[in-house]
């Protein structure tokens, strides 16, 4: 097999190397892990406003 792996699987290519598909459980997960990443983020900065007076 020469087909190269893509990232991202459109729904209508017949390929099966593929790492994420575009489905619900995929953007429900990325949103997921991105609320999680900004409420890290927020968090450090709170600590350092309330750790630093």
């Amino acid at each position: 097999m020469t087909d190269e792996t893509k990232f991202v699987k459109e729904p209508e290519e017949e390929t099966r190397e593929y790492i994420l598909q575009k489905n619900k459980k995929t953007k429900l997960g990325v949103t997921i892990l991105i609320a999680f990443l900004v409420l890290l983020v927020v968090g450090l900065i709170v600590s350092n406003v309330f750790f630093t007076n």
